[in-house]
């Protein structure tokens, strides 16, 4: 049931990336420039709805969490990686998929530099893992367990955060 729920959210969520626009090129260049801000807001907007919704069903107790451990070292490693390929292509790794999917073939370009990197990543990384990955570490640990305080108390920031930016943002026309 649990690859259904997956499943449909997916494709929820794929229609979604499409109806924004997010999938165009053209926003994803505007994002990487600073001179369009349209995936930045969908993509907070969707961060604090999944936010709102896991942390609910963790109280409720429908699902665990399983909190990977924090690594400053593989954070700076992985967005770095993730910076560069998206800066080259034009693509996220999602938004390339979708732009494939939509009968763009540059997304093509962007899935075979993924499968490409992830078999580089797969040889390197015991390399990475000895030198890099644990750079430091600080265990499972949440901003909420950082921060001593209730997971609500973060979300609730976090949403009035992003309300503000957003306001900010349209009075920009950004």
């Amino acid at each position: 049931m649990s690859l259904l729920y997956g499943l449909v959210t997916g494709i929820v969520f794929g229609v979604l990336l499409q109806k924004a626009q997010i999938l165009r090129y053209d926003k994803q260049i505007g994002a990487l420039r600073l001179i369009d801000m349209t995936i930045i807001k969908f993509m907070l907007s969707a961060i604090v709805v999944a936010s709102i919704g896991i942390y609910l069903f963790k109280d409720i107790g429908l699902i665990k969490l399983s909190v990977k451990p924090a690594s400053t070292g593989a954070q700076l490693f992985g967005g770095t990686l993730f910076g560069i390929g998206w800066g080259l292509l034009g693509y996220c790794p999602g938004t390339a998929a979708g732009a494939l999917g939509e009968g763009r073939i540059d997304g093509l370009w962007g899935i075979f530099g993924m499968l490409c990197g992830a078999a580089l990543f797969a040889t390197v990384y015991p390399i990475v893992k000895a030198h890099i990955i644990n750079i430091g570490e600080y265990g499972k640990i949440t901003l909420p367990q950082v921060l001593g305080i209730s997971h609500w108390i973060v979300i609730a920031l976090l949403a009035v955060a992003s309300i503000l930016l957003f306001f900010f943002l349209e009075r920009k026309k950004l």
